[in-house]
């Protein structure tokens, strides 16, 4: 098993490495590449030191790669998605480049794992986070009852911008305690001490790009009619976002039916218990596998609604352990070839 990491140096590069680490995953040589800024740079894996290459157009870097998990950004994935799978290799990618295609599945394997068999472009794509922690919880419901509509509020640490907007936050709590001038370069605000209800750019009908990719991605990666209106937030935590959720159903879902979906659903954590004060947090979650979901009631203003808040670490199951997963299944289905 050949298995290329593009992008090793950023954030979901290197959760890659830890993750492909932790759940032992088949690798006979690994493969980094990056930009010619990362070139050069060398990460130690399983007691083996690996130089990253320089990701570059005709060469035959990728002969004999099974698996290349991409995590550069769209720009770089849509330029290199040809020599990348090129010889065969499939493309599990993290960026937003081929998410709407309709010849790339977008998979979150505990709701389609099977559409990750489908991929006339040798290229599967890896939701956006807030999605993935989300429609993991919500096919929990699905399971029970058709959801109709989604309603979602999202607070987002700083990790979902990369590694340097983590060191940024970090940087302007020190500035702002050492009473010197605050940096702000990867947010349009200072994040520090506050909040910033905007993540992506704004399009025409007022959502950010980020707020529809809630909409869309959900609506692909579960084969739902459902609508899903979101509206997506920064905070000043560092890793792990959070969610806010209302979601109506068809037929009245109970709390405890609920409860009981999440304890036996794959993914997901119950952390469920107002009277000790026990509910997800991500101060306490960082680095978990699963979604945690609490603070599960019925909606007030709606008899076929349900209100929910879920944590989840958007690095690892928003990004790389999703990736992961994906692959695990495909060579558990015997899925790699087409």
């Amino acid at each position: 098993m050949r298995v290329a990491i593009v992008g090793a140096s950023g954030a979901v590069g290197q959760e890659f490495l830890r993750v492909l680490d932790e759940r032992n995953f088949p690798i006979d040589e690994l493969l980094l590449f990056g930009s010619s800024r990362s070139a050069g740079r060398t990460y130690t894996f399983r007691g083996k030191d690996i130089v990253v290459k320089e990701l570059k157009h005709g060469t035959e870097d990728f002969k004999g790669v099974d698996i290349a998990f991409t995590s550069a950004g769209g720009g770089t994935s849509k330029e290199f998605a040809a020599d990348i799978t090129k010889y065969g290799a499939v493309m599990i990618d993290n960026s937003s480049a081929f998410r709407m295609d309709p010849e790339v599945p977008l998979v979150v394997p505990e709701c389609n794992a099977a559409d990750a068999l489908v991929r006339p472009k040798g290229i599967i794509s890896n939701p956006n986070c807030t999605t993935i922690m989300m429609v993991v919880v919500l096919q929990c419901i699905e399971n029970i009852s058709h959801i109709k509509k989604i309603r979602v509020a999202s607070y987002q640490a700083a990790s979902g911008a990369g590694a340097a907007a983590m060191k940024e936050l970090e940087t302007q709590y020190r500035q702002l305690l050492n009473g010197e001038p605050v940096t702000v370069d990867k947010f349009a605000y200072q994040l520090a001490y506050n909040v910033i209800p905007q993540i992506d750019v704004f399009t025409e009908n007022g959502y950010t790009k980020e707020e529809m990719k809630m909409y869309n991605e959900t609506r692909k990666i579960m084969h739902t009619d459902a609508m899903c209106s979101a509206t997506c937030v920064r905070v000043p935590s560092l890793r792990s976002h959070s969610e806010a959720v209302w979601v109506e159903t068809e037929e009245p879902v109970s709390v405890e039916a609920f409860k009981e979906a999440i304890r036996k659903g794959e993914g997901v954590q119950l952390m469920d218990n107002p009277e000790k004060k026990e509910y997800p947090m991500p101060l306490f979650l960082a680095g978990k596998d699963d979604v945690y979901v609490g603070r599960i009631r019925k909606d007030l203003a709606d008899d076929h609604g349900l209100s929910f808040w879920l944590v989840g670490d958007q690095i690892k199951k928003g990004a790389a352990l999703n990736a992961v997963q994906i692959a695990e299944w495909l060579i558990a289905n015997n899925g790699l070839k087409k």
